[in-house]
């Protein structure tokens, strides 16, 4: 059986037990890890590791030794309970072992679960799945968790409502993270808000997110950005202690302003393009940039660019010009900028 869209969430969630196994997919292997161990504690619960319930082996190891599997699988626990199979990383050269395996599998056995990198449609281990009357194929896309899957986690977590603003901040978040990253974060909100019965809040959620860059280079962005020279030679001195490249620091500062820029141009509002952009920018650190971009306008946004640009030229051509000087030139002379002319 192939799970498609939505089926694929539902179904890892809750696997059936009555199936003899299920392969899980795809491109990512973090994402792939998360639904596999998502379908173990399903299966198996939180204690089949340490119940002796939980066997794992490596895919590339059947084909030497086939029978492994099928005596894993047919093995009687010490501990009663439902038992689980996990053959990671498998090739196409361990179908055949995996097909006697799902051949002779009787209700009792352990289920099979099996992972794999990005599988062709010629893979003969993928139509194993996609044909056998009884197994189940998740392919896992590098789609960002939706929200049902968000809310479950949440709900795991210990936080069954959560408002909608929130919600919505978090299915943002998503799309910025890694599958993992998204996981921890949850987790961290989770232990955050434990026996707190007020609302999730935006803040909260921006409070305990991971920081997409460095926070240092991260705020000295921000000052020049909202012009506040006399914090930035401080923050300036701090960056040059920490080893930041001069190229990284001007691309950082030059994408930082074109997305200023971009969201000034937007017919909607600075607010809306800053929360559609690629990867959407959420929380405080969105309503900071909304006013920075409200603050600048069109015309000065363009100037900056060109600014950083012709900088990061420099950086790049067979100029002797000492590095890290030009960029706090180019910086300070953004933060310096007077205010008022659109």
């Amino acid at each position: 059986m192939l799970l498609k869209g939505a089926e694929i969430a539902r179904y890892l969630a809750r696997p059936d037990p009555s199936r003899p196994g299920v392969l899980i997919y795809g491109q990512d292997a973090m994402r792939v890890a998360l639904k596999r161990a998502e379908v173990v504690r399903a299966l198996a619960g939180d204690k089949a590791d340490e119940e002796m319930r939980l066997t794992r082996m490596p895919g590339a190891g059947l084909k030497k030794d086939p029978a492994q599997l099928i005596d894993a699988v047919r093995e009687v626990g010490f501990f009663p309970g439902p038992r689980v199979v996990v053959v990671e990383d498998t090739p196409d050269l361990a179908t055949d072992a995996i097909r006697d395996a799902l051949t002779g599998w009787r209700q009792g056995d352990a289920v099979i679960v099996v992972t794999a990198a990005s599988l062709s449609k010629s893979s003969s281990l993928r139509r194993l799945f996609e044909t056998h009357g009884q197994a189940v194929t998740a392919p896992i896309y590098d789609d960002p968790p939706s929200e049902d899957e968000i809310a479950r986690w949440l709900a795991e977590a210990g936080l069954r409502e959560v408002p909608r603003d929130a919600m919505r901040e978090l299915a943002l978040l998503a799309r910025a993270l890694d599958p993992g990253d998204l996981r921890q974060t949850v987790e961290k909100i989770g232990l955050y808000k434990y026996q707190d019965p007020a609302p999730l809040t935006v803040d909260e959620i921006a409070l305990l997110a991971p920081a997409t860059i460095e926070a240092d280079m991260d705020e000295l962005i921000h000052t020049v950005a909202e012009r506040r020279e006399e914090d930035f030679g401080p923050l300036m001195r701090r960056i040059e202690h920490q080893g930041i490249q001069p190229v990284a620091l001007c691309i950082a500062a030059l994408r930082h302003f074109r997305a200023l820029h971009l969201a000034a141009a937007d017919p909607a509002g600075p607010g809306v393009a800053l929360a559609r952009a690629r990867p959407p920018v959420f929380g405080p650190r969105r309503d900071r940039m909304t006013r920075q971009a409200q603050s600048w306008g069109m015309g000065p946004l363009e100037e900056a660019v060109s600014l950083l640009l012709s900088t990061d030229m420099t950086l790049r051509s067979s100029s002797r010009a000492p590095q890290m000087p030009l960029v706090e030139r180019a910086l300070l002379r953004l933060a310096m900028k007077p205010r008022g002319r659109r």
